[in-house]
């Protein structure tokens, strides 16, 4: 298979010649092109979509393939699974289910190659906790999650936290000597507290700018921590609903593209059109923008947007990055986060790919993936 498409790197026509499910070759093409070409994204953060949760206790295989389905018509190659603040028994159900139908199919295994527990070991405040159930907020436990991984197949590879719960740190450590990623999220720490997390082995801060309280001191707060904190990563939701403009660009500019990553965090409400609809107890509206809010407020209740609109969003507002370095942030630095191959469009690379149209101030729009 030879395909014809300009270099998402160069904005160059090229021609990527496909062998047995990798790139034998990529060369200087004299034929124009409409389609360009990337590594397709990877998001760190899928809970779902058109109305299947991960979370659910209803959750099959063929419920996780068309996650997976919808996921690859906007770009996503590859994701990691996300389960959220549960009973025990019902995240043992979820990871269990995911890793059956992992298990049973060797193509859906690569296109969810790891999961992500966010929670149960967050804040019971109200802001930092987001929409998690307070009734499941708990403190890390680690035989718990021994069982969880356990019924996982060992594939658990980032936990979510709030490094202010007791017993906290040293769970820090257990998961990073073990492999798994800590990410710091949904939190109330203080600035001491969130330093001891980094140096426990915490890594990242997961969707940073979301998960808080409304009002926070104006110099001394966890959002300016983290922020300062040169040894953690952060994941953004640039979805157009979640950071405004103005806070998108601090981030990135204190992050640097090195130690930012792009997540759409798409929910079960993900995808589906415009309505009401009950959520944890709660009825949920599906705004015709795509912004899904509690019903009747404007306050946010999940994502209803996929990474590529991520991608154009942050492209919109920071044109001057560059489609490389916005394409790189959804694929290339949360796989290096995760400890995943880093797919590049070169030769002798696996060919998970991603064709689509853009131009400047256009939105991204995906034709396939490989």
């Amino acid at each position: 298979m030879i395909l014809h498409a300009r270099h998402y790197a160069t904005a160059q026509p090229v021609a990527v010649t496909i062998e047995g499910g990798r790139i034998a070759a990529v060369t200087a093409s004299d034929r124009e092109a409409e389609e360009w070409i990337a590594p397709a994204l990877f998001d760190p953060q899928i809970n779902g979509c058109l109305g299947i949760s991960f979370n659910a206790t209803a959750l099959t295989p063929d419920g996780v393939r068309t996650v997976t389905d919808v996921c690859l018509a906007h770009g996503i190659g590859a994701f990691a699974a996300t389960l959220v603040t549960n009973s025990s028994g019902a995240l043992r159900h979820g990871f269990a289910t995911l890793a059956r139908a992992l298990d049973s199919d060797p193509e859906l295994a690569r296109r969810v190659p790891c999961f992500h527990l966010e929670g149960p070991y967050l804040s019971a405040d109200d802001g930092p906790r987001g929409a998690h159930p307070r009734q499941h907020t708990r403190d890390p436990d680690r035989e718990e999650f021994r069982r969880l991984q356990d019924a996982a197949g060992g594939r658990i590879r980032m936990v979510t936290l709030a490094p202010e719960r007791s017993g906290a740190l040293p769970f820090i450590e257990e998961l990073t000597a073990a492999g798994v990623v800590v990410a710091i999220g949904h939190t109330a720490a203080t600035g001491q507290q969130i330093r001891d997390a980094v140096a426990a082995g915490a890594r990242t801060s997961t969707h940073l700018g979301n998960g808080c309280h409304a009002t926070l001191p104006r110099h001394d707060n966890y959002l300016w921590e983290q922020l300062a904190c040169d040894e953690l990563r952060a994941s953004i939701i640039t979805d157009g609903h979640h950071l405004p403009a103005t806070l998108i660009k601090c981030i990135v500019r204190a992050k640097g593209t090195a130690r930012l990553l792009l997540t759409c965090d798409a929910g079960s409400l993900a995808g589906l059109p415009p309505g009401t609809y009950s959520e944890w107890g709660t009825e949920l509206e599906v705004l015709p923008s795509g912004k899904i809010v509690v019903a009747g407020t404007p306050f946010l209740a999940g994502s209803g947007h996929f990474t590529d609109t991520c991608v154009s969003h942050l492209l919109d507002v920071m044109p001057d990055l560059g489609l490389k370095a916005v394409l790189d942030l959804a694929s290339a630095r949360p796989r290096e986060l995760l400890g995943l191959p880093v797919t590049k469009l070169e030769p002798g690379h696996p060919a998970d790919l991603m064709l689509f149209t853009w131009r400047p101030s256009a939105a991204l729009t995906v034709r396939r993936v490989l």
